[in-house]
């Protein structure tokens, strides 16, 4: 089985990286799935469907659906990235669920000895999102299509990010760019096994590396009651972050063409979801100072 540690040089230890195979108990782990089989996951397009397309690109959808709890960082509004894009990101969501929020407790701790003196380390650093991938096979033309991966990308919230896994088995590669264009230098990698917490942070795994999901085992035979039409999930993975909280809003105080962006995803969310449906219905409210800024 392939290491977490680097494979070219084995340290004593990995700075910033923390795996835990048998994190979750039986019993959260049923309830946590059990409470996966109430959601309504959203296939979000990667572009506005109301502004023009970005020059040189094509409206594409996800490679697979998702759920956002805290705040929601709709694909459209080009999610949450420092020090720029900081405005019209992340739009209020659902709370944690009470086994959700047990565990982030349990991960906050365990970070913050990890990463204490860090000077990459937020004052106010706490795991207040989390996006729900769903990982698994599409149905395209009558065929069973493999969707489960995801490309090199950094995840650009401050501060480290604690990641669950449920179901089948994933590996994770830490990859960096040798040259222009190029990621494919793989320096660490660890299987993700069901009932699992990784922890990763800091300048090594943060700032200078990507990572991705190479690829998802089909071996264990793990199947969710997910209600996607058309898709099987074999894999379930709970990415929590942290974006500052003066920068989570509302969907009523987004500025007035993000609102037309995520209506449509909102008010589907809100067929299944009070939280949304309420959000739908408040009145709008100013945007906050530089909301504009796209």
């Amino acid at each position: 089985m392939p290491s977490r540690w680097p494979l070219r040089t084995k340290p004593s230890r990995p700075d910033g990286l923390h795996y835990d195979a048998g994190f979750l108990s039986g019993t959260d782990r049923q309830t946590i799935v059990a409470w996966l089989s109430t959601l309504q996951p959203l296939w979000e397009q990667r572009f506005s469907l109301v502004r023009p397309l970005p020059e040189g690109e094509t409206q594409r959808r996800l490679l697979r659906p998702v759920y956002w709890l805290g705040n929601w960082q709709f694909a459209c509004l080009d999610y949450y990235r420092p020090p720029n894009g900081l405005y019209d990101r992340a739009v209020q969501a659902e709370p944690f669920p009470p086994v959700l929020q047990k565990l982030v407790s349990v991960i906050e701790q365990r970070a913050r000895r990890m990463f204490q003196g860090d000077p990459d380390f937020p004052e106010k650093w706490h795991l207040n999102t989390c996006l729900i991938n769903f990982y698994g096979t599409q149905l395209e033309g009558g065929k069973r299509v493999d969707v489960a991966r995801v490309g090199e990308h950094k995840d650009f919230e401050p501060g480290p990010v604690g990641s669950i896994s449920l179901g089948e088995r994933a590996l994770i590669q830490f990859v960096t760019s040798r040259k222009p264009g190029e990621r494919d230098g793989v320096v660490a990698q660890q299987w993700l096994d069901d009932r699992s917490l990784q922890i990763f942070g800091g300048e090594q795994w943060k700032r200078r590396t990507f990572h991705r999901v190479q690829r998802v085992d089909t071996k264990g035979g793990h199947r969710f009651d997910i209600k996607v039409a058309d898709f099987e999930t074999r894999r379930v993975n709970f990415t929590f972050r942290y974006v500052p909280d003066e920068h989570v809003v509302p969907f009523a105080s987004l500025s007035e063409v993000a609102r037309k962006d995520v209506e449509g995803y909102v008010r589907t969310l809100a067929l299944s979801s009070p939280f949304f449906a309420n959000a739908l219905t408040a009145p709008a409210r100013p945007a906050a100072p530089g909301a504009s800024r796209r």
